[in-house]
């Protein structure tokens, strides 16, 4: 997390949802205290009450999830939510989050038919957060994405080359 954090990317999404809640807490716990030097947020994968516990500065929610307006009743001003979309539909629905993760917008194993370039406009010429493309990125098409009008990109395997 570290050399993610020296690179200059602005948020870690902390995504194990093999671990027990407790090990979970520990985790991200242990990386809100190691990145405080950067600038990088650190977000939780679905679970509010850890990121809250800990404090990171937010979460990210599955498509499926409670909205992230019915979360802002319960945490604080500032507190960041992210929502995975996979349709026009879903960004639609994603309301108060600060953010979305759309895709995916190629190929990549075990996510689906890819949603394609032109969906990735559309997400993102409706949507008033930020539309982030994900899914398939590398660094020979990103640049494609960001021309369709997504803010960014958000990868897993791209950052782990």
């Amino acid at each position: 997390m570290v050399r993610a954090a020296d690179s200059g990317v602005e948020f870690i999404q902390i995504r194990e949802k093999d671990l027990t809640g407790r090990d979970l807490l520990y985790l991200v716990d242990s990386a809100v205290r190691a990145l405080t030097r950067w600038p990088v947020k650190i977000l939780v994968n679905s679970r509010v009450d850890i990121a809250l516990a800990v404090g990171a500065h937010g979460v990210h929610l599955a498509s499926d999830a409670v909205r992230a307006e019915v979360w802002r009743r319960v945490v604080p001003s500032g507190f960041i939510i992210g929502q995975s979309c996979h349709s026009i539909d879903d960004v639609r629905a994603a309301g108060a989050a600060d953010f979305l993760l759309f895709g995916p917008v190629f190929a990549t194993p075990g996510k689906g038919p890819a949603v394609g370039l032109e969906a990735l406009r559309s997400a993102a010429e409706i949507s008033t957060a930020p539309v982030y493309a994900l899914g398939g990125i590398t660094r020979e098409n990103a640049e494609s994405c960001v021309l369709a009008g997504a803010a960014g990109i958000a990868a897993i395997r791209m950052f782990q080359r």
